[in-house]
């Protein structure tokens, strides 16, 4: 459903030389997949994630969607973000309702539609409060809501319970994961948590700075679901990943956002 053909992505920075993020990138996500992104800080994960998002462009090579190459965002490739980024200023049920109305939904359909998808995330009692009224689990939630409302074929997730507490990440990850089994939309999730990557994905793709195009392991999770945080198949998962990242040294790189470019 998504490939990276040959992608590299460089940029300059304050008319420094330019920056290689990415260099000769090739991967393919299939439909349905849950594919979780695991690297350390800086090795270009969220680039990649904005790559498929049509917020940045490759330096060469092409990002496909269904074998169209993508130009720019688009509704069936749906962003969550590391913060919620609601509209303060609309309650949480107008904040769901706000890409649905650019969709063309109106009157009881609008409404409705929104409503559904607050309630699947346990959200309906909270519909008409402001943001600034619930936790920051509940934020994320309504994020999550919001996207999922527009049914995009592809959710591309950005560390996007990197700052809740850990029981509130795991109840999250748990809801996404309910979601997931439901609806069986192809999931890139970035993160930098082995816990995280081996609970949640299908495939693990590894990246770091020392081998050429970012890209070094790319490891299957041959794990049944429902999975146990405690199983000793996950455990083992996770030592293995572990390992892996070991070998990598931390590739920090200067913050580039996709509204600076």
């Amino acid at each position: 459903m998504i490939r990276f053909e040959n992608v590299s992505f460089a940029f300059a920075a304050n008319g420094t030389a330019p920056v290689t993020v990415l260099d000769k990138v090739d991967l393919t996500v299939g439909e349905g997949e849950f594919v979780c992104v695991l690297g350390p800080s800086g090795c270009g994960k969220t680039t990649l994630l904005n790559l498929a998002a049509g917020f940045l462009f490759p330096s060469r090579g092409r990002v496909l969607f269904d074998d169209a190459v993508v130009v720019a965002p688009g509704p069936e490739r749906g962003v969550v973000f590391q913060e919620a980024a609601l509209f303060p200023w609309l309650s949480v049920l107008k904040n769901v309702e706000f890409g649905l109305k650019r969709k063309g939904l109106k009157g009881s359909q609008l409404k409705q539609t929104a409503f559904a998808y607050l309630e699947s995330l346990g959200l309906g009692a909270h519909a008409h409060k402001l943001p600034v009224a619930l936790s920051g689990g509940m934020r994320q939630r309504v994020a999550i809501a919001r996207v999922l409302a527009l049914e995009p074929r592809v959710l591309l997730m950005d560390e996007p319970f990197s700052a809740l507490d850990a029981n509130s990440r795991e109840r999250l990850q748990d809801e996404l994961l309910r979601l997931w089994v439901t609806n069986r939309r192809t999931v890139i999730y970035v993160t930098h948590s082995v816990e995280e990557a081996a609970y949640l994905a299908d495939r693990v793709v590894v990246m770091g700075s020392t081998v050429e195009g970012g890209i070094f392991a790319d490891m299957a999770v041959p794990l049944t679901r429902p999975r146990s945080r405690t199983d000793d198949g996950l455990l083992a998962m996770k030592a293995r990943l572990r390992a892996v990242l070991a070998t990598q040294p931390c590739c920090i790189q200067p913050l580039i956002s996709p509204r600076a470019m």
